[in-house]
Order: C-alpha cells, then sequence, then structure tokens
C-alpha cells in the first residue's frame, strides 16, 4: 500500500472515533450522573431514617462505685483474707489488726456493766427494805400514841404517877421522829431507783453504752468488706502499723454499672432524659451488646471540674469543642452475662427519635442510691451482747 491509502486510511479511522467519542461521553455522563443521584438519594435516605435519629461516640468509660477500705481504728495488721481480683461478700472479714488491748477494754466494760446492775439490785432491795421500816415505824407510833391514850385518863384520878405519862409522852415523840426518819431515809433510797426498772435504770444505761462502745472498738479490728465486690488497690501488709482513716484497698462492685459518654456539646441538642441508649464494649467487640437508657446529663464540661480549668479570658484564644457527660445505665441482668471492668472502652449510640424528654434529671426521691448494712449488724450484736450480761445478772434475783 502505497503512502498516500495509508493517510487516506488513516483520516477515514479517526472520522469513525471522532464520530463516536460524544456518544460514548453522553453515555459515561448520564451514568455518572445516575451514580451520583443515587449515592444523593441514598445518603438522604440514610440520614432522614437512620443518622438523624441517633448520636454516636466513642468516647464513652465504663463507670462504677470504687469502695475505699479504711481502718477505722488504728491497729497492727496480724492477717490479710482478700487480694487483688478476689470476689468478696458483703459483711466479710478483709483484714484483721492485733485485739489484744481492745479485747482488755471489752472485759473491763462486761465486768463493770454487771457490776452496775447488781449495785441497782443492791439499790432496789434496799428501797424495798427502807419501806418495810416505814411500816414499821407507823405501827411503833400507832402503839406509843394507843398507850398514851390509854394511861392518860388515869392522870385525874391519880391512878397513874405523872412520870409515867410524861415516859409514855416523849415514847409517842420518839416514834414520830423514827418515823420521820425512815420515811426520809425510804425516799432518798427510792430516789436512785424509783420510775425505772433495773434494766433500763440510768447507772445501767450508762454502764450498757460504755460496753456497746467497748464491743464495737473491739470488732472494729476487724475489717469488714461494706458491700459485695472484687478486691483491687490493695496496699496493705501484714505487720503494718495502720492508722485510723488509712485507706488499705478498694472494693468495686461489678454489679450495678454505668458508662459516662462524653458527647460534643452540638451533639446535645436532641438528647434527654430517658432516650434508649446501645453500648458495645470493645472487650467483646460485636459478640454483646449491652441496652440502656440515659439517666442524666452532666452539670458541666469535664474542662470546668478539671483541676486547672481551661481560662478563655485571655489574648491567645483557640475555640475547643467541649463535651459533657451522659450517663447511661446499663442493664444488669446483661451485666451478669457478660461482665465489664470499671474504665473500659465503649461505642455509645443514643437514640434521639424522642426528644421530648426533660434535658435535666428529676429531682431524688429521697432513697439511697447505696447503702450498707454492715455497721448497723454490727452495733445490734452489740446490744444483744450487753442484753445477756445484763439478764445473767438479774437471773438469781428473778429466781429469788
Amino acid at each position: 500500500m502505497s503512502a498516500t491509502d495509508s493517510a487516506v486510511t488513516k483520516n477515514d479511522n479517526d472520522s469513525g472515533l471522532a464520530a463516536k467519542d460524544p456518544a460514548k461521553r453522553r453515555r459515561a455522563l448520564l451514568i455518572v450522573t445516575f451514580v451520583l443521584l443515587f449515592a444523593g438519594g441514598l445518603w438522604v435516605l440514610l440520614w432522614l431514617f437512620v443518622f438523624s435519629t441517633r448520636e454516636t461516640t466513642d468516647n464513652a468509660y465504663v463507670g462504677g462505685n470504687q469502695v475505699a477500705i479504711s481502718a477505722q481504728v488504728p491497729g497492727t495488721v496480724v492477717a490479710i483474707l482478700a487480694d487483688d481480683t478476689q470476689r468478696v461478700e458483703a459483711g466479710q472479714v478483709l483484714v484483721k489488726f492485733d485485739s489484744t488491748d481492745a479485747d482488755v477494754r471489752l472485759q473491763q466494760a462486761s465486768s463493770q456493766l454487771a457490776q452496775v446492775v447488781r449495785q441497782v439490785r443492791q439499790q432496789t432491795d434496799s428501797a424495798t427494805s427502807a419501806d418495810a421500816q416505814v411500816a414499821k415505824a407507823r405501827v411503833d407510833l400507832k402503839k406509843a400514841q394507843a398507850d398514851l391514850a390509854r394511861r392518860q385518863p388515869l392522870i385525874a384520878e391519880q391512878a397513874e404517877a405523872p412520870e409515867t405519862v410524861q415516859h409514855l409522852r416523849d415514847s409517842v415523840d420518839q416514834a414520830q421522829a423514827s418515823l420521820d426518819a425512815a420515811v426520809a431515809q425510804a425516799a432518798a433510797t427510792r430516789a436512785a431507783v424509783e420510775g425505772t426498772e433495773i434494766a433500763t435504770n440510768p447507772s445501767v444505761e450508762q454502764a450498757r453504752a460504755n460496753f456497746r462502745a467497748a464491743w464495737i472498738a473491739a470488732r472494729r479490728n476487724n475489717i469488714y468488706a461494706p458491700v459485695t465486690g472484687y478486691v483491687a488497690q490493695r496496699s496493705v501488709q501484714v505487720g503494718n502499723s495502720v492508722q485510723a482513716g488509712q485507706q488499705l484497698m478498694t472494693v468495686v462492685p461489678l454489679h450495678d454499672l454505668w458508662v459516662d459518654a462524653n458527647f460534643k456539646e452540638n451533639q446535645l441538642r436532641h438528647i434527654r432524659v430517658g432516650q434508649p441508649a446501645k453500648v458495645v464494649a470493645d472487650v467483646y467487640g460485636g459478640s454483646a451488646e449491652f441496652h440502656g437508657k440515659v439517666i442524666g446529663l452532666g452539670a458541666g464540661t469535664g474542662s470546668v471540674f478539671s483541676l486547672l480549668p481551661a481560662q478563655n479570658a485571655t489574648g491567645n484564644w483557640i475555640k475547643v469543642v467541649q463535651r459533657v457527660p451522659v450517663r447511661i445505665a446499663l442493664d444488669d441482668k446483661e451485666l451478669d452475662q457478660h461482665p465489664l471492668r470499671v474504665g473500659l472502652s465503649t461505642e455509645v449510640t443514643v437514640d434521639i427519635t424522642n426528644d421530648k424528654g426533660a434535658m435535666n434529671a428529676a429531682p431524688g426521691n429521697g432513697q439511697p442510691i447505696a447503702q450498707t448494712d454492715v455497721y448497723e449488724q454490727m452495733a445490734n450484736k452489740a446490744d444483744e451482747e450487753a442484753e445477756k450480761i445484763i439478764q445473767a445478772n438479774l437471773s438469781k434475783r428473778s429466781a429469788n
């Protein structure tokens, strides 16, 4: 083929491609436009039905109560009965102190209580005896008055010597004085026991209180777990000399936990108390999902409550988006199935479909958010032991 024929063929091919390019471009533009419209429509639908109905953050961490275990009395550690990671029950002994001195004081208080009960018993018996003396003095007075009345008419008939009658008058005066003395003595004796039983006598109550204090002080040489949970941060060692108030370990209840989700301030617009929330913990990945609800929003941002709050009223200032902690209550049954630990990272999604609720939590109902009856049981036991001592020292009198 000559050069001229080749040139003609090449020009024909270029003309054909040029004719086809506009059609291909239009087709490509239509496809791209359709894809963009479809993606845009899909995004609008996702926004309307998914993204606009929820707020999500991964700045969320598991929170819980950390109960500090500290000594109530000074002492020397002789035994440690719980270690880190171990589960302890409420009322279980965690640490024991040397109780020699406390036991001695308890024995002294016990003896003092028994002695006071016996003294009050004696005072009660003395009051009864004094009443009997008053009755005897009244009888003696009546007898002396009767003798005087019988002998006095005989003086007019000179049948009785005046000296005899005078002696009788003196006997009456003496009997009256004895009665007055007996009445005064009985009143003084009854003053210590009148109006109360032996067990409720003020002296017995004072001795009971001293025994109760000594009994509780002796029991405080054993440090008890106020709540059920897991031991953490144990710092106490055998032989340590511990002062009152010194922290020895921490007990963390893992049954009643929550999540503090730190949402950005522009995410709080539709978050309300009572909205359902979904929580995914990093420790379980997607294999476990927790369901909770919003129970309150923090009273301020984290920067306000920090040790060194930010000072924004300065010449150089850069706006930083603030975060507010939103507390999410978790379901205890789900926590039993998939236990969590304090401080674990989570991702929280709050359903904000219904945003008609209150942003601030309702006032408290006056019920305690956490409580223990371990120390109340200790006080009740002290009262029971004191009552045993009182009854033991009353039993002989009752038998008589």
